[in-house]
């Protein structure tokens, strides 16, 4: 009995071990056969990427970057064919092993070629990873010229070597230099938008990447004629600008004679098409050149503060330009009539304090008219008070200061507008006549705009349309620029009868510098006292001067903006720098674009000529005199043949345009009439006016500071020799 329990409970034994151990060989093979399953479909891609990494490198093709043109089709920048050296270290290794060399064994050759220094080579070829293990690839050099490659090809044939690859690359070319910089901008070293266009539609220009994958043997060498894969790369598209290359060329030009004339710390000039919001030209100066961007001797704050578009990305207090605004809003709400008389003795009492007009001796009674030509603080003030801060700030918002344009250039600034609950009455004044807010230059021609179209307020932009080409090389327009958002903000009479002011701003008024014969151009000039902002208040002697215009004034087509940033303190007055810098922007546009002036083009080329006073050159010998009339380019005609001058014709102090004739009369002794004609000394600084009264034998005093506004004999009156003129100076803040 005993045997047979043994027996049974060995059986029942065998049999649990034998099923514990089958349920184990199941356990193990359905856990093998998951596994197998989890890595052939579970992880089937990334061991099959792993493998083809392994056996094949894949190298990136760099599409080529669309162009960027003007709106004629003219070139601004381009991408160059060229080339990238990038190295697959893992066969470069291999091969420098099988011939008993290293890296410092080839760096040397590859550095002279490629005009690189050999220890920067060098370590490219041997820095490891983070984590101390090797690298598999490196980046050599972009942007290589056929020439090297030509070279490096040649070189890599005798050393035998694999692991180098040379692939297309491309490299953004700026045929213009400092042409459009800040409009245009700059891209980085992989070829994307920094800046400016580049940045803005970089989508559009960028274009998609190629891939090239080829295969290796187990020495991971380059396997002969077999290429895994091959994407061909999509290039990118062209964006075609509202600018004009022409009308740029001129504005770079003012520009240019702007800084050098005025010793200005920078220059702002804008043209725009008013009836579309198309910028036409825009430059700033300084600039820069987009083919260098970076300057070593900068730091990279400094490099990119120059790549800055000031005329977007800047704001400062418009000054006397911003008048228009306040004329606007008094003349929209009826609060000002033609009838209505303003009457300026220098200054206006507002709450406790007295706010001065920038002419201190007053202008006197005056009309609407009357008190945008003269500037008049004073008539603004009280233009001011009537509209109260809801309805100025009203207006101020619906022009869209205080708020972005939307423009389609990066880094655009809001400015900073007063809260209406924050305008006290002495806030109120000040802005009325452009203190206090601030505003960037492409804010304030967008709102002149408004003006100039008859009351519609457009979005500015410099993208006209994107395009490609096809297979049979035409243009296909893939997008047309469409947000304009055009509104009605104003009154189209109203604007109509504003810019008839306007006009008499520049044909009488202080924007006569940019008058020019036969052309109604209107417009409005702006001295503006610059912010201090380390101290607070005002900076002593530094000045925005600014000047906005646009013609013709019935049915203005273009509309120019000049702003002049800390010309010469002796010679800061908008009048004197920004109206003049316009005029020749103006002029270069009417010819460029035909139009037709009301006279002759020589009464417009003689309109253009500069004012010369007369000099004194009468007891000189002839020799030195004609020198003299040669250095102020007025030509002489000389009635007799003796050795000094006796009398000319105008008499010395008259004022006549370069190029007139003088009469000139000689005898052969040095006496002569010791009348001269007393010249118009208005806008001199002291310098000058001390300077030209004592070259005329007169005798200067002056009161005050700034520039002339009054003198004590007005001008073409004959005066003796010895004659004392006093001379009112004032701080001008047209």
């Amino acid at each position: 009995m005993g045997i047979k329990k043994y027996r049974y409970r060995d059986r029942v034994l065998i049999k649990k071990r034998t099923i514990i151990t089958f349920f184990i060989f199941i356990s193990l093979f359905m856990f093998l056969i998951g596994r197998l399953g989890y890595i052939m479909i579970g992880k089937s891609e990334d061991y099959k990427n792993r493998a083809i990494g392994q056996w094949t490198h894949e190298v990136k093709i760099s599409p080529k970057r669309g162009k960027i043109l003007d709106r004629n089709g003219y070139e601004l920048a381009v991408s160059a064919n060229v080339y990238r050296v990038d190295v697959d270290l893992n066969a470069l290794r291999n091969r420098l092993k099988e011939a008993n060399m290293d890296m410092s064994d080839i760096s040397p050759s590859i550095a002279t070629i490629l005009d690189m220094d050999e220890n920067v080579v060098l370590k490219k070829l041997t820095a490891p990873l983070p984590n101390g293990k090797p690298r598999g690839s490196a980046i050599i050099k972009r942007r290589v010229q056929k020439e090297e490659i030509d070279k490096l090809k040649d070189y890599i044939k005798q050393k035998r070597l694999y692991g180098i690859i040379i692939s297309p690359d491309t490299k953004r070319y700026y045929p213009n230099g400092n042409f459009l910089a800040h409009v245009l901008g700059n891209t980085n070293s992989d070829g994307v938008g920094r800046v400016g266009v580049e940045l803005v539609y970089n989508k559009y220009l960028a274009g998609i990447p190629g891939i090239k994958i080829a295969e290796l043997d187990k020495n991971n060498k380059n396997m002969p004629y077999i290429i895994s894969d091959y994407v061909k790369p999509v290039d990118g598209k062209n964006v075609v600008l509202t600018i004009d290359q022409t009308i740029q060329y001129f504005c770079e030009k003012a520009a240019e004679q702007a800084m050098v004339d005025y010793k200005a710390k920078g220059i702002t000039i804008m043209v725009m098409n008013p009836n579309n919001g198309e910028i036409l030209a825009l430059v700033n100066k300084p600039d820069y050149n987009p083919n260098e961007p970076y300057d070593n001797n900068k730091t990279l704050d400094e490099n990119q503060r120059l790549w800055r578009n000031r005329a977007v990305s800047d704001t400062f207090e418009p000054g006397s330009i911003f008048k228009v605004v306040t004329a606007t809003a008094a003349m929209e709400e009826g609060k000002v009539s033609d009838d209505d008389v303003f009457v300026c003795n220098g200054s206006r009492k507002v709450a406790n304090r007295i706010i001065h007009c920038w002419k201190r001796t007053g202008h006197g009674s005056q009309h609407l008219a009357d008190i945008l030509k003269n500037s008049c603080n004073v008539g603004f003030m009280i233009l001011g008070e009537r509209l109260g801060p809801e309805l100025l700030n009203k207006y101020i918002k619906l022009f869209g200061f205080g708020k972005k344009t939307g423009i389609d250039l990066n880094g655009e600034a809001r400015g900073i507008i007063k809260k209406t609950s924050d305008i006290t009455p002495v806030a109120l004044a000040t802005i009325s006549f452009g203190q206090t807010n601030t505003v960037s230059c492409v804010q304030y021609l967008t709102a002149f705009n408004a003006i100039a179209n008859g009351g519609e307020l457009i979005t500015p932009h410099v993208m006209k349309e994107i395009t490609h080409y096809d297979n049979e090389n035409n243009v296909v327009v893939d997008k047309k620029y469409d947000n304009f958002n055009r509104r009605r903000i104003l009154d189209e009479n109203t604007m109509r009868e504003l810019r008839g002011y306007l006009e008499k701003v520049v044909s009488e008024g202080g924007g006569k510098e940019a008058y020019i014969k036969g052309y109604h151009i209107a417009g409005k000039t702006g001295t503006a006292q610059k912010v201090d902002n380390v101290r607070g208040g005002y900076a002593h002697g530094k000045y925005i001067a600014s000047f906005a215009g646009m013609a013709p004034a019935d049915n203005p087509q273009v509309t120019v903006f000049v702003s002049i940033d800390e010309p010469d303190p002796s010679n800061y007055y908008s009048s004197h720098t920004a109206a003049p810098t316009a005029r020749q922007v103006f002029m270069d546009i009417f010819n460029y674009l035909s139009f037709k002036p009301d006279v002759t083009g020589e009464e417009v080329a003689k309109s253009l000529l500069k004012d010369v006073v007369v000099p004194e050159i009468r007891g000189l010998e002839r020799e030195e005199a004609i020198k003299i009339l040669k250095s102020k380019n007025l030509k002489y005609d000389i009635e007799s043949t003796g050795k000094y001058i006796s009398e000319i014709n105008p008499k010395p102090g008259c004022t006549v345009k370069e190029g007139a004739e003088i009469i000139v009369y000689t005898s052969d002794s040095p006496l002569y009439e010791s009348k001269v004609v007393v010249p118009n000394l208005y806008g001199y600084n002291k310098e000058e006016a001390e300077k030209l009264l004592k070259s005329l034998g007169l005798k200067p005093s002056f009161i005050g500071k700034g520039l002339v506004s009054e003198q004590s004999i007005s001008e073409g009156t004959e005066v003796l020799k010895d004659t004392k003129i006093t001379l009112e100076l004032q701080l001008v803040g047209d």
